[in-house]
């Protein structure tokens, strides 16, 4: 009985916490779909600002849609038609880019929640990781997601449509294509900068020895070319490289880290044995 009750105890606190969550994430969803960004002159100042506007069609998720055609479409400008096949491909593009615009901005609420609903199930220890590694975290997840964003995303939109044009193919792509191809690589990289935080967890809390990860290197190359293969919308093994081969990088540079670590363990270790023991 009391082990059904602390069961029903915590799917009552998940509950709770999930509707903490949808309080905030719900109405960022509504605010992005439901409302444009515009700018305007304010008088007595020398600068425009920006302030909401209702508008259901032409809002905030139409505005980054736009944004995201010019960035990513960048090299072919005015070459690539994008089209919107199906009835309801325009909304649920919104939809989606609404979605993780709600999330993008609610993170540091989600995270406090989840933390909060975890925590108490954590040992000190692992609490004390938590603490040292959230913050690289979340930076290596930004730097990995702006990269993807910026740069490496409208790349491979270049080097691909050459390979259409190279074929005498008319460059078309439907919106909702687009989309998934744009969010999902983009989004990929910021997991994969995660590599590094990930490895180094794993060794700090003892479940892999640090020697492990140069020792299976190898498994790790075949890793990330699967990985690479997975994640990737389209079937060419050039957006596999692309994520594989920065993917091994930080891969080393987590084995590096976990290295270190370890270095700094046996070390304490070393110091704390009495001289007689020796």
């Amino acid at each position: 009985m009391n082990e059904l009750q602390r069961l029903l105890s915590i799917v009552e606190e998940l509950r709770r916490r999930l509707i903490r969550i949808a309080v905030v994430i719900l109405p960022l969803f509504a605010f992005f779909n439901m409302f444009e960004i515009r700018w305007g002159k304010v008088p007595l100042l020398p600068w425009a600002i920006a302030y909401p506007w209702p508008s259901p069609f032409y809002n905030v998720t139409a505005q980054v849609f736009g944004w995201m055609r010019t960035q990513m479409l960048s090299g072919v400008q005015g070459q690539v038609t994008l089209l919107n096949l199906g009835v309801g491909d325009s909304v649920i593009a919104q939809m989606e880019i609404g979605l993780l615009l709600s999330v993008a901005v609610g993170m540091p609420w989600i995270v406090h929640e989840v933390g909060a609903f975890l925590m108490p199930a954590l040992r000190q220890n692992e609490r004390a990781l938590i603490k040292t590694i959230g913050i690289p975290a979340t930076l290596l997840f930004i730097l990995g997601f702006t990269i993807g964003l910026l740069w490496i995303t409208p790349f491979t939109f270049l080097l691909l449509f050459k390979y259409v044009a190279a074929m005498g193919l008319a460059p078309v792509l439907s919106a909702e294509s687009f989309l998934e191809f744009t969010l999902l690589y983009t989004l990929a990289f910021g997991i994969v900068f995660e590599l590094p935080v990930f490895v180094y967890a794993l060794s700090r809390v003892g479940l892999v020895h640090a020697s492990a990860w140069r020792k299976h290197w190898r498994g790790a190359v075949i890793g990330c070319l699967v990985f690479g293969m997975i994640i990737t919308p389209d079937n060419s093994g050039i957006t596999m490289l692309l994520i594989a081969i920065p993917m091994f990088g930080l891969y080393v540079a987590g084995l590096l880290a976990a290295e270190r670590h370890q270095r700094r363990v046996d070390r304490a270790k070393l110091l704390t044995i009495p001289a007689g023991a020796a």
